[in-house]
């Protein structure tokens, strides 16, 4: 596993505690209205999604990367267990 955070995992988190504080501020405050509370947590988990999708293209291509390995190999000895 790695331990790497990557950037939009930063964003998720300072947008959430963003969107907590609007809602907040809009139940109890009479300050933002509910489209701008509601972009705010819609940005949010929209970063959510994006983080998301980068580590799984991040995992996708070790994946790749060993089966590529495992043809390779795979090819290397039915080559040498015909002769």
């Amino acid at each position: 596993m790695k331990n790497k955070i990557n950037i939009y995992e930063i964003l998720f988190w300072i947008f959430f505690i963003i969107a907590i504080i609007m809602i907040l501020w809009y139940i109890f405050g009479d300050s933002p209205t509910i489209e701008q509370t509601l972009l705010v947590l819609i940005i949010t988990f929209l970063f959510k999604i994006q983080a998301d999708v980068f580590s799984n293209s991040s995992e996708m291509r070790i994946m790749k990367d060993s089966f590529i390995r495992l043809v390779r190999d795979f090819k290397e000895q039915v080559k040498y267990g015909e002769n």
